[in-house]
């Protein structure tokens, strides 16, 4: 299952992940989440426990159409296999939380200051 808490902050959104990013509904969820949302994503992976090809493939194909991904903090087990896949050399990877203000203030047309929060939740049945 994948919990997407999607924070707005004027032109930057931050979705905050919690569980796995694989194959089915979750990639799914997660990609529905990114396209309401604006071009420049702070993407907190600190929950994340788990990600396959459908999941990094997502965040590849988000990269490519434009959508401006910042990692935050991916958990020992997604940090390996964007290592694998050499995709930690494509993807900008802040590294704590205490690094989000200056993240967000780097990202193209992060202005204002509106706030706006919800969630979107998915599992797989068996």
């Amino acid at each position: 299952m994948l919990t997407v808490t999607v924070e707005n902050l004027g032109e930057v959104t931050t979705l905050h992940c919690v569980g796995r990013m694989v194959r089915g509904n979750e990639t799914a969820i997660l990609c529905s989440a990114l396209r309401q949302e604006a071009r420049n994503l702070l993407l907190d992976l600190t929950q994340v426990d788990a990600i396959d090809a459908a999941g990094i493939g997502a965040l590849v194909s988000l990269q490519a159409a434009g959508t401006y991904l910042k990692l935050l903090n991916p958990t020992e087990q997604v940090r390996e296999v964007l290592r694998l896949t050499r995709l930690d050399s494509i993807f900008e990877i802040c590294e704590s939380r205490s690094t989000v203000a200056i993240a967000k203030s780097t990202l193209p047309g992060a202005t204002g200051d509106r706030s706006e929060t919800y969630s979107f939740a998915s599992s797989l049945s068996s």
